[in-house]
């Protein structure tokens, strides 16, 4: 292969060659620093979530933040000014594929929308880059799935960003529970109580500013107008690019619960209801939900809510009269046979006897940007709290609910607890969906649900049993130059 990657690019697209289909020869790894080098890296998706990645990395020792990529040409600039300003010096790039034949780029670091993870990460393995990717590390189910055959094919060192699993003190919590000290583990319960207010609603297309490469940001996702008031972050409210709240941030807590339950593959069976109650915007996925996934362990229950407390909070304090289960708003809860494990943030725990008295507590957590880079450094994918196998599952049963969701029948709200078959903990979490929509005064004489079917699942083969409706959204259809490799 005599072309250089940034010719083929140039070549290839101009051609429509999928960008995905990567020559072998690019694969082989780079020679990294040496021991006692600077580990480079590039950012790319440096707005918000993307500037802690910045100053993450910034601040280990041996480790130098080499390039910044964004497709807002603004924030690119605001970003680099940083950097002058301190006296330091930093390269820039719109598209992330101008860094990808960089020898002096070691690590990538994605904190991009959703529906950019996979393929930017496929991208920087094929490329010899070890990758560190936001949660959810995935949009859809295939995407996480091709994203570790990624890892493992190029022999590549990915992070997920599911910091959790760098507390010590979660780590140490649930290892004791996982010994039987508080009896049988009978029930993981997820917790979103995040307030999350109308992104609005607009009757004509967004212009988008001139700063922005629009297709660009678009990326794999369908290229539609911009159909909402702002293109940054309300992306997360919609399907095509974004995957609500239980993807933005349930899947840390997602991820605890499956942390304690112990379990290394997805749900056999879902079922999930919700809507978006309380305003009417632009957003598509639910501001209020409920799903359970079974184990066979013990099922997770998971429940997301946007709105607060009740209809008075809504006027006064929406943002500080969430709902609390145990003392947590955002947080996960282990039922067991003798009490619970709380875990109401992300580095710390505490247990409850049945009386609900404390009995024990934790708390402590390391640097999950330190961890990464430590693993970089030694080459043993067993040395991440994270690794990308770790994020995919997590993040794919974020996926299987919302897939239950997306294809639910609308039923009258009144009505829809007595089409709720499966399973018992189905029926008692509606009448505390129901509950909280009262408090909020929604009108249930007039409101349907989303009664999402249930859904069997295989989990070797990372498919729904028996229906072609579920399936069809295990991945997406692609755009031409984004498509994902049938073999990563």
């Amino acid at each position: 292969m005599s072309l250089t990657r940034r010719q083929f690019i140039q070549g290839g697209a101009a051609a429509g060659i999928s960008l995905a289909t990567v020559p072998a020869s690019w694969a082989s790894t780079p020679p990294l620093p040496s021991i006692n080098g600077d580990i480079r890296v590039a950012v790319a998706g440096i707005r918000s979530r993307g500037h802690a990645h910045i100053e993450g990395f910034r601040r280990l020792e041996g480790v130098r933040v080499v390039a910044l990529c964004d497709v807002d040409r603004g924030v690119l600039a605001n970003r680099a000014a940083e950097f002058e300003k301190r006296g330091e010096s930093v390269d820039t790039a719109v598209d992330l594929r101008e860094l990808l034949d960089r020898e002096d780029i070691d690590v990538i670091s994605l904190a991009t929308p959703n529906h950019w993870h996979s393929l930017a990460t496929i991208w920087a393995c094929q490329a010899g880059k070890d990758v560190y990717v936001e949660k959810p590390v995935s949009h859809n189910i295939y995407e996480g799935r091709k994203m570790v055959e990624a890892a493992r094919r190029y022999s590549r060192i990915v992070q997920a960003g599911t910091q959790s699993r760098s507390s010590q003190g979660m780590t140490e919590a649930i290892e004791w529970i996982q010994e039987g000290n508080l009896g049988k583990i009978t029930l993981a319960r997820g917790l979103c109580y995040k307030p999350r207010q109308s992104i609005g609603k607009v009757t004509e297309p967004t212009v988008v500013p001139a700063s922005i490469d629009y297709d660009l940001w678009t990326g794999p996702a369908p290229l539609v107008p911009l159909m909402r008031k702002r293109l940054h972050y309300d992306w997360h409210w919609v399907f095509d690019t974004g995957n609500g709240d239980l993807g933005n941030q349930g899947i840390h807590q997602m991820d605890m619960c499956r942390w304690a339950l112990g379990e290394q593959a997805l749900a056999r069976r879902v079922m999930s209801f919700g809507g978006r109650f309380g305003y009417d915007d632009d957003g598509n996925t639910p501001n209020t939900m409920v799903t359970v996934l079974e184990y066979d362990s013990a099922p997770v229950v998971f429940e997301v809510r946007g709105l607060p407390h009740d209809a008075e909070a809504r006027k006064t304090n929406w943002g500080g009269s969430m709902d609390r289960y145990l003392g947590s708003s955002i947080g996960a809860v282990i039922h067991c046979e003798g009490g619970a494990l709380v875990l109401p943030n992300y580095t710390s725990a505490r247990a409850l006897d049945r009386q609900g008295q404390e009995i024990a507590k934790w708390a402590g957590a390391r640097n999950h940007f330190q961890n990464f880079i430590d693993a970089v450094r030694s080459r043993r994918r067993a040395d991440l709290n994270a690794d990308i196998l770790e994020g995919h599952l997590s993040s794919a049963l974020c996926h299987q609910s919302n897939i239950s969701y997306q294809i639910a029948k609308q039923v009258p709200a009144l009505r829809a607890r007595d089409r709720i078959s499966w399973p018992a903990e189905g029926l008692v979490n509606y009448d505390r969906f129901i509950g909280h929509l009262e408090r909020n005064e929604i009108p249930l004489e007039s409101t349907d649900v989303a009664l999402g079917p249930v859904l069997d699942f295989d989990p070797a083969t990372e498919r729904f049993i028996g229906n072609d409706e579920a399936n069809q959204l295990l991945s997406r259809d692609y755009r031409a130059g984004f498509t994902l490799p049938d073999e990563a």
